[in-house]
């Protein structure tokens, strides 16, 4: 009898571990807010509001986006490319030479 309950809490366990990683797959999107030194912007689907509060459109896939600056960003008029590298990770590089340095930005909450 024992080894039959043992059996039924470990099914019962090991759906519950299905079910808790299957949410932590949903945040593999770069959907969300993002911090990188006091500095945040938030993407939703094809829109992001930038680290100067303009909301825009940009061009969206599930793990990548990018977008024109635009005025009074201090790029304002160059082409922003976002990665997303894992879950709570994304690397931004401003232009399009591969040789700029890129920054990592981290998922947060923005509460300011």
């Amino acid at each position: 009898m024992a080894s039959r309950s043992n059996a039924r809490l470990g099914a019962i366990l090991g759906f519950a571990a299905c079910l808790a990683g299957s949410t932590g797959a949903l945040a593999d999107v770069i959907d969300g807010d993002w911090c990188f030194e006091g500095r945040h912007f938030s993407i939703r689907g094809p829109t992001i509001v930038t680290p100067e509060g303009k909301k825009l459109d940009g061009d969206y896939s599930r793990h990548s986006f990018s977008y024109v600056a635009p005025g009074p960003d201090p790029v304002a008029g160059a082409t922003i490319f976002m990665l997303l590298m894992n879950e709570t990770t994304l690397r931004l590089r401003v232009g399009r030479d591969p040789a700029t340095p890129s920054q990592e930005w981290r998922r947060g909450d923005v509460t300011s």
